[in-house]
């Protein structure tokens, strides 16, 4: 379970932003998760709540995920295709000349923090 490990590096990358910004609380985290990343959802999202109730800056946060869609290029007709629907050979012209365009990634993409209360 690579999850915990991931969750772990967020977390520790998330708390760093936050005390360089003077913020003490953080209200949600989110994050962008590649298809074909290997990341079990559920799984992910039992680490993080394992790990931010113990972390007094994320203890309130919640996490969001969006799913970064898998796109394979082929380098011989130079299109693209969806990776999940049609793996590694090209659709369209049967090439096993192709890479892995996006969809392995995990990014945090945004950190949210509670309004000031005037």
């Amino acid at each position: 379970m690579h999850e915990l490990g991931i969750v772990t590096h967020v977390a520790k990358t998330v708390e760093q932003i936050a005390l360089e910004n003077d913020i003490t609380e953080v209200s949600s985290v989110v994050l962008q998760i590649g298809e074909v990343s290997g990341i079990v959802e559920d799984l992910f999202c039992d680490c993080w709540n394992y790990f931010r109730v113990r972390n007094d800056i994320l203890k309130n946060a919640e996490l969001v995920i969006e799913t970064i869609p898998a796109v394979t290029y082929c380098s011989d007709c130079r299109r693209t295709y969806k990776t999940v629907q049609y793996g590694r050979i090209c659709p369209y012209c049967g090439s096993e000349n192709t890479w892995l365009q996006q969809g392995n990634e995990t990014l945090i993409k945004e950190i949210t923090v509670p309004e000031e209360e005037e």
